[in-house]
């Protein structure tokens, strides 16, 4: 949970440097060797250049000694990333190299851009700006508006639902919840890669991205919601770089200011940089080189937001000189998760896959990931919970387990599920925990307290740890926790977590004062970082991103969730495999994979686990060889009930014009090369798309579970006359064959399919 950047329980008066701090929590700590568990929650600086380079192997101390020209790091999952770059940092701050006001360091997130300060604080690199993209813009902006522009800086409208709302009304069109929300995705779509409202439509033509609805419609509403922001005088989250993008390159006199002050440029998570975000860089740069940048083109999971790999997989040819450093010991994750990771990774295709690291982990073997076949979602949440239960008794601390989904609708069952087994859970992404009423009243009543000198009467010369617990202790913190869940369960689970970071403040500073303390709390709350809350994480794939637990439960993976029905390009399918593989580098030890054949109890066992698990779960065929994730042999996974059926084999798949081998999954499909003439049957392509939409209506699927676009041309061109013909075209899987083979071989030898049987019907054969 985020908090916001204010003070604890009031507006602080942080000291002039406090912008540069921020904490850190048990799980993100700087670590012995790069990743894998903390050792201290607040460890003493370094005492000299060369004591910043210890501990890190040998590629992270190559990074953090490559101060010159440009430099890119390709850091796998649990490769410790973040520390070779904040080492990389601190190494040029204290050798003298780099000037700590020179630095501007850049990531995506307020929490990872607070995890950067709190690490550069604790090596002794204060002064360095470690900010998010507009973050650092919206300053500037801040700063310059007065000079470029002249008179006030606009208001930020944070949430802009609510005008895009009024733009549609205005537009004469009614935007329900679900519409609302797809209208505004795309409008900050535009924005991102700098798409003004009358070349929408063109711009969704050429790109992969799917309209959500009438590109013309959504133009005019765009158009018309940027016009209410200028009657308004307000702007919105994307026009802050928009803007600053436009005084850089109208006043070379601003630009030349912000180049004299910033020398040197870090970028984090370079994977998920927009098309604005890469020119805001390029401005800030100018014609000089001194950047690094961090990502894994692997990792790459936001191109809905307008986040591109592009300027990752490409920045060798923009940079000929740069330095490149490839980070693959995985610290964080057992050989058998690493195994699983790299096995997922291994059937991927296109651009990103070509550059997929092989991942090494550098721990001690755990257990094999575990498969779980479920007869409905609610016995899936019912034994996921079970499982959690069994950890918890063996020890595995709550707060280090997670339970991650596709979607946040998902949620709610097993919301249910744990509360009936009696276990404590947080939803990420709810409210922040700094602006939980609990939370501020503590805030006050802390500070008071320091003000007054101490907690109570008899606890003057206590440590600070004890003072905290008697001035929570008034509040509802008791040191066993209530019985039951709720509210009163969540209220000291807030107040458990200010306890359990006095008592490591206290290790970690046994001389500090509880308004030492305070201070603390205040730089955590600018920072955006929450303590630890003692609760199972309930989050969204999306959502766990940089973060890291020792179990996960990865639940939910049947076809149409993972991938979700509406990925259907080629593009948008392995964005989703790359969503699973970073569910699953999430997790350090124990991994359970789950799936339900049903929606609800009673149901029709419909449903079949992901695509992304055939040749890695036990009985789904074999899996392309690969090597190990150690040094040694890694074990094959566990044994799960149930399995999907085997699929035939298939040798490599020819152009039947050219022969050329091929490759591309839609050339593959096609069996022929994209340039290489089409002898389609129109007609016959017109029928058997209109069959397929008969299917797709009768099955309450979408049309392309039943045949796929490719598929369908692909028919369309060989006009198979037999069944071994038609199961040669990729696609057109055994279930298939048998589900819909004459229907579509009829259809084929071109015979009338009124009065044949109902696709139910046929299907009986499965």
């Amino acid at each position: 949970m985020r908090p916001q950047p204010l003070g604890c329980g009031q507006p602080g008066r942080p000291r002039p440097h406090t912008w540069q701090h921020g904490g850190v929590t048990a799980s993100n700590a700087p670590l012995a060797s790069g990743g894998g568990q903390p050792t201290a929650l607040f460890p003493s600086a370094p005492d000299s250049a060369d004591a910043v380079l210890d501990g890190l192997d040998a590629e992270q101390r190559e990074v953090a000694m490559a101060l010159h020209g440009p430099v890119c790091v390709l850091a796998g999952a649990g490769t410790g990333k973040t520390r070779a770059i904040t080492h990389r940092i601190a190494y040029g701050v204290r050798a003298g190299i780099l000037q700590p006001a020179s630095v501007l360091a850049v990531t995506f997130t307020n929490r990872a851009a607070g995890e950067m300060r709190g690490r550069l604080r604790q090596l002794g690199a204060g002064g360095v700006q470690a900010r998010t993209f507009h973050s650092a813009a919206l300053r500037q902006l801040h700063y310059f508006w007065p000079k470029a522009i002249g008179g006030e800086m606009p208001r930020l409208v944070e949430r802009k639902a609510q005008l895009v709302a009024e733009a549609g009304a205005r537009c004469s069109i009614r935007l329900d919840r679900n519409e609302l929300r797809d209208v505004t995705s795309e409008i900050e779509w535009s924005k991102v890669t700098q798409t003004v409202p009358e070349e929408y439509p063109a711009a969704i033509a050429k790109s992969p991205r799917e309209a959500p609805r009438d590109p013309a419609e959504t133009s005019r509403i765009y158009a018309m919601y940027e016009q209410l922001k200028r009657d308004r005088g307000v702007i919105d989250f994307e026009d802050v770089l928009l803007l600053t993008v436009g005084v850089l390159q109208d006043r070379l006199d601003i630009a030349d200011q912000v180049r004299g002050q910033y020398q040197h440029f870090v970028v984090d998570e370079y994977q998920d940089v927009s098309p604005l975000q890469q020119r805001l860089l390029d401005l800030w740069l100018g014609d000089r080189d001194s950047l690094c940048v961090v990502g894994d083109a692997s990792q790459t999971i936001y191109s809905f937001t307008g986040a591109t790999p592009d300027h990752l997989l490409h920045f060798r040819t923009r940079h000929p000189t740069a330095t490149v450093v490839k980070l693959v010991r995985d610290y964080r994750s057992t050989p058998q998760v690493v195994h699983l990771a790299n096995g997922l990774l291994a059937s991927a295709r296109g651009r990103a896959a070509e550059h997929r690291l092989e991942l090494i982990s550098q721990r001690d073997p755990g257990p094999e990931p575990g498969y779980a076949e479920y007869a409905d979602e609610p016995a899936e949440a019912e034994g996921t919970a079970r499982r959690i239960s069994e950890l918890l008794d063996a020890g595995v601390p709550a707060s280090e387990i997670a339970v991650l989904y596709r979607i946040n609708a998902q949620s709610e069952v097993y919301e249910q599920a744990l509360a009936d087994q009696g276990i404590a859970y947080q939803l990420r992404g709810a409210e922040r925990f700094f602006e939980r009423v609990e939370v501020r009243e503590a805030g006050l009543l802390l500070r008071g307290a320091a003000r007054a000198g101490g907690a109570a009467p008899g606890l003057e010369d206590a440590d600070t740890a004890s003072q905290v617990r008697a001035v929570l202790g008034t509040r509802g913190w008791a040191p066993q926790p209530p019985a039951g869940s709720g509210a009163v369960r969540d209220r000291w689970e807030s107040l458990a977590a200010l306890v359990r970071l006095a008592e490591e403040f206290v290790r970690a500073r046994p001389q500090a004062t509880l308004r030492d303390f305070v201070v603390e709390l205040d730089e955590r709350a600018a920072a955006q970082h929450a303590p630890t809350v003692e609760g199972v994480t309930l989050a969204s794939l999306h959502a766990a991103k940089g973060l890291e637990w020792d179990a996960v439960f990865l639940v939910g993976l049947t076809e149409g969730m993972m991938p979700i029905n509406h990925a259907r390009s080629d593009e948008q399918v392995e964005e989703e495999r790359r969503l699973l593989y970073v569910g699953v580098t999430r997790a350090r030890r124990h991994l359970t994979l789950s799936w339900a054949l049903s929606r609800s109890p009673g149901g029709r066992p419909s449903r079949r686990p992901s695509r992304f698990l055939d040749g890695l779960r036990p009985g789904s065929g074999s899996a392309a060889p690969r090597r190990s994730a150690t040094q040694g042999t890694a074990a094959a996974g566990s044994v799960e009930r149930g399995a999907s059926p085997r699929r035939r084999p298939r040798g490599p798949v020819r152009c039947r014009v050219c022969g050329r081998s091929l490759t591309d999954p839609g050339e593959m499909k096609l069996m022929r090369c994209e340039d290489c003439p089409s002898e389609l049957d129109e007609g016959l392509y017109d029928r058997l798309v209109e069959w397929r939409a008969e299917q797709a209506t009768q099955l309450g699927q979408p049309a392309f579970c039943v045949f796929t676009d490719k598929t369908l041309l692909a028919i369309a061109e060989a006009v198979p006359d037999s069944e071994a013909q038609l199961s040669a075209i990729p696609g057109v899987v055994a279930r298939k064959l048998r589900k819909y083979g004459s229907d579509v071989l009829a259809l084929c030898a071109g015979e009338d399919l009124v009065g044949r049987d109902e696709p139910e019907k046929n299907s009986s054969k499965k």
